[in-house]
This record gives C-alpha cells, structure tokens and sequence, in this order.
C-alpha cells in the first residue's frame, strides 16, 4: 500500500511539473520606438518586430532583437540559443580588396550555445562588478500590455565607477522559456524594455499584440546553408575579421 501511495505521489509530482511549462503557442508583435535623450527616427522597416513563440521555443527574424548586425534569424529551444550569422557580403568585399582568411567558406555561419544552471542562478545574484548585471524581480507591481499582465523587473548594470544604469523591463512568465536567454534569463517573455544604443539615443520595444495559435513546427526550423564551426575556428575568423576591419579604418 505505501508503494501505491508513493507511485501517486511521483505521478501528481510529474503530472504538476508538466502543468507548469508553458504552453502557449502564438506570434508576439511589437511596435518600435525612440526614447533616448536623442531622438532619432526608426526606419520603417524596423518600427515593428515579431517573435513566434511554441512552449519553450522561440523564432525570430526582427533586427532589434539581435546582438549582431549579420544575425539573420535566431531560434531558442528552452536554454539552447542558436543564431544564423551570414558574414558573406563582409567576406566578399573584404577578399575582394586583397584581404585572406584561414576560413574559406561563404560566411554563413550557425553559432550556438547552451546555457547551465549556473547561469541562470547567476543573472539573479546581486553583481556590482563593472560590466556585469543581475535582474532584480518586482512582482508585486503589475501592468497591462496589448491584454497580458506584466510584471516588472529591473536590469541592473555597473560602470567601472560602480554607478548603476537600471534598466526597467516588463514580462510575463505565462508563455515562452522558463528563463529566456534571449532575452536576458528573464522568466518567460519581455512585453516592454527600453534599450540604449550610445551617443543618448535608446529605443523601446513595446508589445502591441499576442495572438495565439498562428504557428506550426515548420515555422521554427532554421534556413539552409550554414555551418557550425569548431570554436578555434570561430575564434579564428573573429580575430581575423577584426583585424581586416581595423585596417580598413586605419
């Protein structure tokens, strides 16, 4: 009898656990604006953005939320972080003006990454240190974005002074990754943040739309054509890169 009982205490565990993930499946859509000291107007092929969320996978292709400008589209699947990086028309030109590369390829690469529980403890752990950040959780203030209630919370980042530059973000953790390192290791997805971008300008994505459903399997599968490199090569064709580029700038 207390081998049934415990049976049905590990089945309503898993059952719980299983309840918890988030099932949403839908398009969140995003209007872009600037919101910095400096006002600047977003081009218009960039005033709006998308991600396509599938439990605890993400798609995008939108621009704003890439940390490199060869970044063509990034895929998340719960704390595996793949983004497609198309260095061609860089390579094309560069080869083109007498610069070699160890790497011969055509420049599309994938690049991927799996983050650790050690990460994710570590974005929640106070850091004053100069470059680093941690998010500091506000759960009991709550707002209202395009008919989700979000949460906030607020990115702290230090300067080599040790001065602080808040960030405040707004998010729900009713749908996406249980923590989203696209985004951070937010718990689930951002509906609001203010971005800054240098010389005083920042720009602000703002949910404006969820829609659910709207998505299949094939909408999360990544383009043909790229490859994945070993890390020494990837090293490799970094430095090289910013070698070539620092002279052309000489």
């Amino acid at each position: 009898m207390k081998k049934i009982i415990i049976l049905a205490a590990l089945l309503m565990s898993a059952s719980l656990a299983l309840m918890a993930q988030n099932k949403f499946k839908g398009i969140v859509k995003y209007k872009v604006e600037s919101s910095g000291e400096v006002a600047f107007q977003v081009p218009a092929e960039a005033a709006t953005a998308e991600i396509m969320v599938s439990g605890s996978d993400l798609f995008t292709k939108s621009a704003i939320f890439m940390n490199s400008p060869f970044s063509e589209c990034i895929l998340v699947n719960g704390l595996t972080v793949t983004q497609c990086e198309n260095y061609s028309q860089l390579l094309g030109y560069l080869r083109g003006n007498g610069s070699e590369f160890t790497y011969q390829g055509d420049g599309k690469i994938l690049m991927k990454h799996t983050y650790t529980q050690g990460d994710i403890d570590s974005v929640s752990i106070p850091d004053t240190e100069s470059g680093h950040f941690y998010l500091e959780y506000v759960d009991d203030a709550t707002q209202e974005i395009a008919g989700v209630t979000a949460k906030k919370v607020i990115r702290h980042a230090f300067d080599a002074e040790g001065n602080d530059h808040p960030v405040e973000m707004w998010y729900t953790d009713e749908m996406g990754p249980k923590y989203n390192f696209l985004f951070l290791g937010i718990k689930g997805m951002p509906l609001m943040c203010k971005q800054d971008i240098g010389d005083g300008k920042a720009i602000t994505y703002t949910a404006i739309q969820v829609i659910k459903g709207k998505v299949k399997e094939a909408d999360f599968l990544l383009p043909d054509g790229y490859e994945t490199l070993s890390p020494e090569a990837l090293e490799t064709l970094g430095t090289e890169l910013q070698e070539e580029l620092e002279l052309l700038n000489e």
